[in-house]
């Protein structure tokens, strides 16, 4: 445990502490006697024990103000974190939608390759049939001329 020597109100106090919070210690120690000598000053001396009294009252007053202002924020942070979410989760749903279409779109993009391929290999029987046929009416038009 560490000693600190500490000046408040014109008096001299000894305080302890855990090591290494000494300096901690002290700067609380300025804080609350400032707030005790700008109320000092405020309001007169009213008695040191009324003093410390309303001290402790504006400490605890600041302290819930702060406290309700870390609720406020706790709370602003957990509905950010909820639109996040949602948005988030948006996101992954556009994300699956446009890889649904893409999936449909090379899915028809192969059916219509596919079409065209056995269409153009239809349309090359066709055409060989026919040049096979006008190749058989000018051999049968051929010999009917030669007969």
């Amino acid at each position: 445990m560490a000693n600190v020597s500490i000046k408040f109100n014109g008096k001299e106090f000894l305080l302890s502490c855990d090591d290494g919070q000494e300096e901690h210690l002290e700067e609380l120690l300025i804080q609350i006697n400032q707030k005790f000598n700008n109320i000092k000053n405020d309001l007169g001396n009213l008695g040191e024990n009324k003093l410390l009294l309303i001290t402790a009252v504006k400490v605890m007053d600041e302290y819930y103000d702060t406290k309700k202002k870390v609720e406020q924020k706790k709370e602003e942070f957990k509905n950010l974190s909820n639109k996040f979410k949602e948005l988030k989760s948006l996101i992954y749903q556009y994300r699956d939608k446009k890889e649904q279409e893409i999936n449909e779109l090379n899915e028809s993009h192969y059916k219509l390759k596919n079409e065209i391929e056995t269409n153009q290999k239809n349309y090359e029987k066709l055409i060989e049939e026919a040049a096979n046929e006008i190749s058989s009416f000018v051999e049968k038009a051929n010999l009917e001329n030669l007969s």
